[in-house]
């Protein structure tokens, strides 16, 4: 499945953005089928391709009592079952060399946090799996300095590399995106803007992070203006119950006004 399904994504540019969307986290096997049959329905209708995103822990935490996951192989299992279901890619994010190879063989693209895009390892064990790696841009980084992330998963002997863009940090607890970071990266690798992530307002004194929902609308329509190859959306159904990062999803009921509207800048950009 990965082979033709990825590939049917990044040649996707021309015509129409793809879309990496899902929860934040496997919170449970039932609310992921409803949450990708949801978005599954959705895609098809306005024709754009799809990858069901879920983290199968969380161990990037301000507080050690934060929720971290259901269990490793649990929720793996659930990522594999959404995949196969519903015939769609499925994306998780690593935390370690070691979670590389054990995820690789549940999904199809593996996830490199932004916090952790410059370590060598972790990549390297990313690419040499032979699946897609999606590097999400350091808040830390210039757009310039993510052609040396691509080129650790191609010096790996792995071609299939997408960057994402999540916004650089601004002050302690802001981040701001540089739309001009797009084709810039576009050198290097077909660019995702994070839209969700990039509203996150980080290092609250609470430990829990905060966010600005209301964009998310703003911010994608300005993603896709810029040409971005594909949207990241973390959505659920309902985002003040969530276990993980619920300040800055979008409500799954939100989501097909969204795409409506983002399909139709999409096809006045290139018609």
């Amino acid at each position: 499945m990965e082979s033709s399904k990825i590939s049917k994504l990044k040649n996707s540019a021309s015509n129409q953005f793809f879309l990496l969307a899902g929860p934040c986290a496997i919170e449970g096997e039932t609310m992921a089928l409803q949450i990708a049959e949801h978005i599954c329905t959705l895609t098809e209708k306005y024709d754009i391709p799809y990858v069901f995103k879920g983290s199968f822990k969380k161990a990037n935490r301000s507080r050690i009592d934060s929720f971290t996951g259901i269990g490793d192989e649990k929720a793996l299992k659930i990522l594999r079952k959404v995949g196969e279901t519903f015939n769609i890619p499925t994306v998780t994010d690593i935390h370690k060399e070691e979670d590389a190879a054990l995820a690789a063989a549940y999904v199809d693209v593996l996830q490199i946090p932004a916090f952790l895009v410059r370590q060598t390892d972790l990549i390297v064990a990313a690419a040499q799996t032979g699946k897609t790696v999606n590097l999400k841009k350091g808040q830390f980084m210039s757009p310039e300095s993510m052609q040396f992330a691509v080129q650790k998963v191609r010096e790996s002997g792995n071609d299939k590399a997408l960057i994402t863009e999540r916004g650089s940090m601004f002050g302690y607890q802001d981040l701001v995106i540089d739309y001009r970071g797009i084709p810039t990266m576009q050198n290097y690798a077909p660019v995702v803007l994070d839209v969700t992530h990039s509203l996150q307002q980080p290092n609250q004194s609470s430990g829990v992070t905060g966010g600005r929902p209301a964009l998310i609308s703003t911010m994608a329509k300005a993603g896709i203006a810029a040409g971005a190859d594909g949207l990241f959306i973390e959505t659920h159904p309902d985002p003040t119950s969530a276990k993980s990062d619920g300040a800055n999803m979008l409500p799954l009921e939100q989501l097909e006004a969204l795409l409506k509207q983002l399909t139709a800048i999409r096809t006045a950009i290139f018609d």
